[in-house]
Parts: C-alpha cells; sequence; structure tokens
C-alpha cells in the first residue's frame, strides 16, 4: 500500500511516517520501481505500535528502544518494565509541574480586579518574575480585602 493507505490504516499521518523513516524510527520502506513508498502489513503493524507508544506519550527516544525490545524475542521485561517507570516517573514530575503552574496563575487570577483600571498582579508578576511571591499566603490580610 501507499504512504496514505499506510497512515490511514495505521492511524500515522504521511507526514509523521516521512519523519519516522528520515529519523531512523522505523527502516525506510520499499520503493516501487517509480520511487513511491510501499507498505507492507508488518509496517503497518510497527506503524500501530509507535502511534500507540506515542497516545501514551513515550519520546521517540523511547519508542526506539521500546520497538527494539518489542522486535527483540529474547528481550527481558525488566527492560520494558524499567523504560515504563521512567516515563511513569516523568509524567508525575510534568504533572506535579503543570499543578504547580496553575496554582500559581490561580493564584494571580484571583488577584486581579478584572475591572477597568489598568493595574493587574498578573501583568505585574509577569514583569518581574516574582511568580513565588503570587503563591505564598498573603501576612493577614484575606482574599475578600482586596
Amino acid at each position: 500500500m501507499n504512504i496514505g493507505q499506510a497512515a490511514e490504516a495505521s492511524g500515522v499521518s504521511a507526514k509523521m511516517i516521512r519523519y519516522y523513516e528520515q529519523s531512523g524510527l522505523i527502516p525506510r520502506a520499499e520503493r516501487t520501481a517509480s520511487g513511491y513508498r510501499e507498505y507492507s502489513e508488518p509496517d503497518i503493524h510497527m506503524l500501530r505500535f509507535v502511534r500507540r507508544a506515542r497516545d501514551l506519550g513515550f519520546s521517540v527516544a523511547e519508542i526506539s528502544e521500546l520497538l527494539g525490545l518489542w522486535q527483540d524475542q529474547s528481550r527481558h521485561s525488566a527492560e520494558v518494565k524499567r523504560i515504563a517507570r521512567g516515563h511513569i516517573d516523568d509524567l508525575h514530575r510534568r504533572i506535579r509541574d503543570l499543578q504547580e503552574m496553575a496554582n500559581t496563575l490561580t493564584t494571580l487570577a484571583d488577584s486581579c480586579h478584572g475591572d477597568d483600571r489598568p493595574e493587574c498582579p498578573i501583568l505585574e508578576r509577569l514583569e518581574t518574575g516574582d511568580l513565588i511571591a503570587a503563591i505564598k499566603p498573603r501576612g493577614g490580610v484575606g482574599r475578600a480585602a482586596r
């Protein structure tokens, strides 16, 4: 099948298939006499594997390792688990980072009057870089006192 058909069958866009080939993540497709890429069922199976790994947020480097292990019948599942656990740790770190950003932005948004005045604590904190002060409790002043 051609690249368009492979893209549809695998759920990976033609652009990403080309990128994966160019980066060496997947082997280059066979070519027809006229130079068109030609994909087989095993190629589609591999592309689906890559798509599912990307759906879980694995990096291209991690997917490369997973592909190698998937194709190695003498693999040790401990290696696969190591990659998965490392990715889980990274996801948890990113979740914590995103939660901290959301908390900071919530505090900043709560401190903004959101009216016709030009003063805006959100812009002030972005300008000064003092985002930590935005999340520290204010000494004795409740939010209602704004």
